[in-house]
């Protein structure tokens, strides 16, 4: 099987967020994650990079972090 990691670029910095990547959704400003086991993260950022032959996306945080996002 083929898992893709998703990073998150924050504050220059690039960093593993989230691996075992299913689906991205845009849910209002934010983008909510959901990997192979059914565990979500939503976070405010845009996408910044796929790189599909080494199976990881990269995304960059914007704005500041709200209750309801990590």
């Amino acid at each position: 099987m083929c898992d893709t990691n998703l990073y998150l670029v924050r504050e220059g910095q690039e960093k593993l967020f989230m691996e075992n990547i299913d689906t991205i959704r845009q849910r209002g400003d934010n983008l909510v994650l959901r990997d192979i086991f059914g565990e979500e993260k939503s976070v405010k950022a845009r996408f910044y990079e796929a790189d599909m032959l080494h199976h990881r996306i990269v995304l960059e945080e914007i704005g500041k972090l709200g209750s309801d996002t990590i």
